[in-house]
């Protein structure tokens, strides 16, 4: 196994609970498993085909290491919030690959630029303090040609929709779930953080039933472009 702090490269790592939400972080291990049916396939198309060394941005529980294929040689998952490390250092035992579980924050990540060949991001950016530093972070750890995989929250299609997702990220929702917000627009941040988008596709979670302020999701492949890239 290759070991994951040859990668690390910050002199200054950020405080080992720079997020702290333990009752959440209890709630939201539940949810998890309670999801965990309709979230599967889910899981496994975000990390369908990775290969190489992966970081992993807000690993939460690692519901999702059991997902990676066996072309991965490697994931750094970093999980600022310390009880959702604890369980993710447990489903890291459990994985197929080799998963070092670390703390972080996704605004200064601990590990050295250009390190990975991809970067899986799943509803991370909805609760990130800054968007646009985040991913400015992703975009330096990230080899040029490498992918980020993400699933995000997004905006309701609906006016009304809207309105919602709107008053409760203004209100309540941030405070009680870990700082989330639903109405972020995930494609145009990647976009904005110098990211091309491959592909993407709108989908509901669940898949059926009736729609809640945060069943509008957002799952695709965006590329951080290679010098030849941006020569051409």
């Amino acid at each position: 196994m290759v070991k994951a702090q040859a990668l690390f490269a910050r002199t200054a790592r950020p405080r080992r609970d720079v997020v702290h939400h333990p009752v959440f972080a209890r709630y939201y291990a539940q949810a998890v498993q309670r999801v965990e049916p309709a979230m599967r396939p889910v899981r496994g198309e975000l990390v369908a085909g990775l290969t190489g060394r992966v970081l992993e941005v807000g690993a939460g529980t690692g519901a999702g290491f059991a997902h990676y294929p066996t072309t991965v040689s490697e994931v750094v998952a970093i999980e600022p919030e310390r009880t959702l490390r604890r369980l993710a250092v447990d489903a890291a035992r459990r994985a197929d690959v080799p998963v070092d579980v670390v703390p972080g924050a996704a605004e200064a990540l601990p590990v050295k630029s250009e390190a990975y060949d991809a970067v899986v991001l799943s509803t991370v950016l909805c609760s990130v303090r800054d968007v646009d530093r985040a991913l400015a972070e992703v975009h330096r750890v990230l080899r040029p040609g490498g992918e980020v995989r993400f699933f995000e929250h997004v905006r309701a299609p609906g006016r009304g929709m809207r309105f919602v997702q709107g008053a409760l990220d203004r209100t309540v929702w941030p405070w009680c779930v870990g700082g989330c917000h639903l109405r972020r627009d995930a494609l145009a941040a990647l976009s904005a953080a110098g990211f091309d988008l491959v592909t993407h596709r709108a989908l509901t979670m669940p898949g059926h039933g009736p729609r809640q302020p945060m069943s509008y999701c957002v799952l695709g492949t965006a590329r951080r472009p290679a010098p030849a890239d941006i020569e051409s």
